[in-house]
């Protein structure tokens, strides 16, 4: 018969346990901060670009409209409007500071750690655990939720900002069943019934995985509470009915809102079919089930690997086949360990069985809530062999595992560092090849990125020469990047060609560059900076007029770009036209004060209509902030010398000489000063 849990300790001993729970709360908080401390600037990592930076529907907040509705084609998000929303909370607190985002992924985490707290500790004072453990469920609960929390296999659920859509999912998951376990034992349980609803439905817009959540709470109550599922049907089955609804919203997200697969992360490929994916899952939960014991070595990203050594496949599949009928057998025989089980393979199952993610087939983040199955069935053990010591021990192991978080943390701190770790781990997986030359390249070390695109594209010819183009341009080799750039555009038309066309400028292949200039200022007639590179090409071919229409277009979509005021300023210079060519250099500068170049080019068209006084100005203030540029210690020495400050000048065209010792109009100088009447 089952027996609520109702309160009847006497009055005395209620401040002792409201201060045990207060320093057992305080405790699992405090280990959470030290733990992660390091990550708060941990950077925007893998699908964050997508899902953050890109994401233009977390730009408002309210109305909630954009918020709700996330890109069907922003990986972490898409088909997950409560996460969507989250960022858009992030968004309107800081913008784009990444120490926002990861304080909500950390707080998020805390929480949940308090949620499994909970539930361990009212699930071992059920009746049908109390006799052994209850006396104990306040230690085993909280050394439980320690080492779920500080657990190294968590960091990339926490630190990797997009991750936010497990651990998210996550808590809400544990807290339907800490609300649902909290009516079982109340007397008027509708307020529970509601939270644990509500806990439900927006875990269901969280993530797929949160699909079980309904029938692990039915399977709780026959475990630990009823005694048989007609029993907890009977007692509850309109809370069971609310919670089973939540599956309408989970349907419209996949099949409607999300038109059924998303953005192409899931379904069948030639190569991936669901026999290999489901042999690839079989090898990564044992995989799992071992960093669970032994975090050693923790991936960021395996990339699309696939098992294929028979002899590891066959042994992942008996163990996983003794443990599959181990949990059969114990619903039966033995509830409470089959709950285990089940609770660890129904929340795994979703994204570890026969349905392929085609972008990830492996994720440690995937073992963020089935891990707390493994750690409650070791902390148990440990009671079991240690008793009362139990909690000394469990919070010593506890540290260690907190000292590995926070060594694993410092993977984060750049994305060279944990793209570089992931290089070493799996030297054969092409993304993270390609995430390593990507961080170097966005870190300025576009040359030493080039090496590990190009090792990319040998373990993977699939994937796009984008990144390598990008890497070659920026590394002064434009004509090897023309190719790959070409490649990248015949294998993904909705990529902007902006990029051909200016490692063509860059190559000096400026007549194919323009038609792809026009084509994309076509296609993006409101980007102002291609206006303006596309005057540039003009200019550079001497297309003058058209030249001065797309400096025209630049500053009419963007008034005071100073690009565009210079480009514009050079094609006047260029044509006679001084006077309208220093206005518009003096615009440059208005927008732009340390703008060197626009500087240099006013001072040439003052020094050419005889404003020599205004012309020594500007190029004084040329080499002072940069002077090592010989052509402007000559021009300065050129306006000298026709103001007839002899001396000055020549010291001008020595120090330029000095920085170019090759200056052939640094030595005329010389030589005109020399040879003229003193």
């Amino acid at each position: 018969m089952e027996e609520p849990l109702i309160a009847t300790t006497a009055s005395p001993s209620k401040p002792r346990e409201m201060r045990a729970m207060f320093l057992t709360v305080a405790g699992l908080l405090l280990a959470g901060l030290v733990a992660y401390h390091y990550s708060f600037s941990a950077p925007l990592l893998f699908d964050d670009d997508p899902s953050i930076t890109d994401n233009l529907t977390i730009r408002k907040l309210w109305p909630p409209g954009d918020a709700l509705s996330p890109p069907a084609m922003g990986e972490g998000v898409t088909n997950r409007p409560v996460i969507n929303f989250s960022f858009a909370i992030n968004y309107a607190l800081g913008g784009f500071d990444v120490r926002g985002y990861h304080a909500g992924n950390l707080a998020i985490h805390l929480c949940a750690a308090l949620a499994l707290f909970g539930i361990v500790r009212r699930t071992l004072r059920q009746s049908v655990l109390r006799p052994r453990f209850g006396d104990q469920a306040r230690p085993i609960a909280f050394v439980a939720a320690l080492w779920w929390m500080l657990h190294p296999l968590q960091t990339e659920s926490v630190i990797c900002v997009v991750q936010r859509t497990e651990s998210l999912m996550g808590l809400f998951y544990l807290l339907t069943l800490y609300a649902a376990i909290r009516a079982m034992e109340s007397l008027r349980p509708l307020r529970w019934q509601i939270l644990a609803f509500a806990a439900c439905l927006a875990g269901m817009a969280s993530k797929e995985v949160m699909v079980s959540a309904p029938l692990i709470v039915l399977l709780y109550d026959r475990t630990f509470v009823a005694g048989t599922f007609r029993a907890a049907w009977d007692r509850r089955k309109w809370s069971y009915l609310s919670l089973g609804a939540t599956w309408i919203l989970l349907a419209w997200l996949v099949f409607g809102m999300g038109r059924g697969n998303r953005g192409g992360t899931c379904g069948f490929t030639a190569e991936l079919t669901w026999w290999t994916y489901l042999c690839t899952q079989a090898e990564g939960i044992v995989r799992y089930l071992k960093l669970s014991i032994w975090p050693h070595p923790l991936v960021l990203d395996y990339g699309t690997y696939i098992a294929r050594n028979p002899a590891v496949i066959a042994s992942c599949f008996l163990f996983l086949g003794a443990l599959g009928v181990a949990t059969v057998v114990a619903l039966w025989r033995r509830p409470v360990w089959g709950f285990v089980g089940v609770w660890f393979f129904a929340i795994l199952a979703p994204s570890s069985s026969v349905l392929p993610l085609v972008t990830q087939t492996l994720a440690e983040h995937r073992m963020y809530l089935p891990l707390a199955a493994v750690v409650t069935l070791v902390v148990l053990g440990l009671f079991r062999l240690s008793g009362r010591h139990g909690l000394y021990v469990g919070t010593a192991f506890a540290v260690a595992l907190g000292g590995l978080t926070v060594r694993r943390n410092a993977d984060y701190r750049s994305a060279v560092a944990i793209w570089t770790d992931t290089v070493a781990k799996c030297p054969d997986n092409a993304r993270a090849q390609a995430g390593l030359g990507g961080a170097l390249l966005q870190a300025g070390r576009a040359a030493e990125a080039v090496p590990f695109y190009q090792q990319a594209l040998r373990l993977d010819p699939r994937l796009s020469g984008y990144g390598l183009g990008s890497a070659l341009l920026q590394a002064g080799r434009a004509n090897e990047a023309v190719p790959f750039y070409e490649q990248a555009l015949r294998r993904n038309s909705k990529l902007t060609d902006f990029c051909l066309g200016y490692a063509l400028l860059q190559a000096g292949r400026i007549a194919e560059a323009i038609p792809i200039y026009e084509r994309t200022v076509q296609l993006n007639p409101e980007r102002a900076d291609l206006c303006n590179d596309l005057g540039n090409a003009l200019a550079d071919i001497g297309r003058v007029t058209e030249a001065i229409g797309y400096y025209e277009r630049a500053l009419l979509l963007s008034p005071g770009f100073p690009e565009a005021h210079n480009g514009l300023g050079a094609v006047l210079y260029s044509s006679g036209r001084m006077q309208e060519a220093i206005e518009q250099y003096q615009r440059a500068l208005q927008n732009r004060p340390d703008y060197l170049e626009a500087e240099y080019n006013l001072g040439l068209a003052l020094l050419d209509t005889g404003r020599l006084d205004e012309a020594v100005a500007e190029f004084r203030v040329v080499v002072q902030r940069s002077p090592g540029l010989a052509a402007a210690w000559c021009s300065l020495g050129r306006a000298l010398e026709r103001s007839g400050r002899r001396r000055e000048a020549a010291a001008s065209f020595e120090e330029a000489l000095r920085r170019a010792p090759a200056s052939a109009e640094a030595r005329d100088g010389l030589a005109r000063l020399r040879l003229a009447p003193q």
